[in-house]
Formats: structure tokens, sequence, C-alpha cells
């Protein structure tokens, strides 16, 4: 695997939770998840949040918490969809849009670029729409994801490499296997 520019997260499901929305002062990370981002910025890779928000529509809580919530974890920038799924706009995965904006405003190469999350029918076809690599991992709704709804997404997105959790699989884009 060439060099990895910068690697794009989930939040919910992925770094912590339940996969089902959590306020950002109620959220709690998976007790590995601090690890693995800083495992990825010491090999000198980029940390972005990508995640679709759409309670911030509905006033659940605003972007702003979520922004805060990324930079205290050490992300390098968030990139979060506030808009509900069907108000057709270009940054709710699997819409490409927040990669494409991140690779605009970062200098990036998203071929050069890995996406993890717990949904194939999202984060999978995100990343491949713009080609990056594509990880699944197996917490949140990662088991129903590779099971009871792979249907709607395995075929035009497998990934590259499934993980236990968010820990396995930045220790398998840092080995470059």
């Amino acid at each position: 695997m060439q060099n990895i520019q910068a690697v794009f997260i989930d939040r919910d499901g992925t770094i912590g939770g339940t996969g089902r929305f959590i306020h950002p002062r109620d959220f709690e990370l998976f007790p590995y998840s601090l690890e693995a981002l800083k495992l990825l910025k010491d090999h000198g890779i980029k940390v972005f949040a990508l995640t679709n928000q759409h309670n911030i529509a509905k006033g659940l809580a605003s972007e702003q918490d979520f922004i805060e919530q990324f930079a205290s974890y050490g992300f390098d920038a968030s990139y979060i969809c506030p808009h509900e799924s069907d108000e057709g706009c270009e940054c709710h995965k699997p819409r490409p849009g927040m990669l494409l904006q991140a690779a605009n405003e970062h200098g990036l190469d998203l071929t050069r670029c890995a996406v993890i999350g717990d949904v194939g029918s999202t984060d999978m076809l995100a990343a491949t729409a713009v080609g990056a690599v594509k990880v699944l991992v197996m917490t949140g709704w990662g088991s129903a994801s590779m099971d009871s709804h792979r249907y709607k997404w395995y075929d035009q997105a497998p990934p590259d490499f499934v993980a236990k959790d968010l820990l396995e699989a930045v220790n398998w884009l840092v080995s470059g296997e």
C-alpha cells in the first residue's frame, strides 16, 4: 500500500458510542480510540472526522458541539454533514462531498487516503466514490453491515480490510500491508 496521506474516520460506532446518535457531551470513546489516533499522527498521517449528523438539522446538537468534540480528541479537522439523508446535499455519505471538500482544503490525493467506518452503505460507498482505501470496523453497525445489510453495498464497495476495531484498522494501515 502506498503512503497514506490522511485517514477519514466515522464517529458513531467507529471511535465510540453505539452506532446511534449520542450528543457529544454524553459520547464515550472506545478505550483504544485515542491510542489509534495518536498512532496515525505519529506516522505523519492527517486525521479527519467524517460523519453524518442529521440530528443537527433536528436541533438536537450543534455543528460546533461536534467540531469541539473532534478537536478535543486531536482530529486535524472535522467534516460533518448536518442534513437529513433526503435533503439531496452533496455532503451526506455515501455521497463524496465531504471527502472532496477535504481534498480541496488540504491538497489531498484521495487515492492515497483511507476511510474507516462501521457502515458499508455509507462509509465504504463514499470511499469507493473517490478511490480511497476502505476499512470496515466490526464495532457499531459493522457486524450488521457485513451480515444482514451486506446486499446494500458489498458488491459495489468491498472493504480492503475488515478490522475488529479502530486500533486494528489503524495498525493495518500503518503497517503498509
